[in-house]
């Protein structure tokens, strides 16, 4: 009696595999990727001062981390979320949400830290310079270089904290995405030699 492969389960694990192996390659580029944009944050950190923009950008135009000036003329929001001072201490930035007088989504002020997430602002707003970092709802807004009273300045953007997975992360992710492909062959095939055995002659 020959002895042959189990073709429906081969086909399951060998497509498996296929998946986890494109992850893992997936995961590379996503490194790859990472570290073009760290050196374009880099880069722009060390780039003159620009007008903090109030007109609507497309995501890759951004000027994330550039020195930037702006002018708060009213403030219509206010938010706090959880962020450090100088010192490193966890605790609660203040975000406030700015008009500029013109068209478009305004600009978003990051006025300083404190432990209290409802900490009063001494700040009605006017000019503010700073430095722009990413924002979940607005895209950007603008770390004030320091604080009104009774905050502290926060912790200064770090273009290698930005991203909450850094390129050696995504290189972590492939490699853990390669290593389930061999070891689920390693099973298979042990299933397979252990079931072909057991099988008559």
């Amino acid at each position: 009696m020959t002895k042959r492969i189990p073709i429906v389960p081969t086909i399951v694990v060998l497509g498996a595999v296929a998946v986890l192996i494109w992850l893992g390659a997936w995961q590379l580029q996503r490194a790859k990727w990472k570290e073009r944009l760290l050196a374009r944050y880099a880069q722009a950190e060390k780039l003159p001062p620009i007008a903090f923009s109030t007109a609507p950008l497309h995501d890759d135009q951004l000027p994330l981390f550039r020195h930037a000036t702006g002018v708060c003329l009213r403030i219509v929001g206010r938010r706090a979320i959880g962020g450090e001072n100088q010192a490193g201490e966890p605790g609660y930035v203040q975000i406030l949400d700015c008009a500029t007088g013109a068209e478009g989504p305004g600009m978003a002020v990051e006025v300083g830290w404190s432990k209290n997430p409802n900490a009063k602002v001494n700040w009605a707003g006017g000019p503010v310079s700073g430095i722009i970092v990413p924002d979940r709802r607005s895209r950007m807004r603008l770390v004030a270089a320091g604080a009104p009273p009774g905050l502290e300045p926060s912790k200064t953007p770090d273009v290698i904290t930005a991203s909450p997975v850094t390129p050696a992360g995504h290189r972590g992710y492939a490699a853990t995405w390669f290593a389930l492909a061999v070891i689920a062959l390693i099973i298979y095939a042990l299933a397979v030699r252990k079931k072909m055995k057991a099988e008559p002659k």
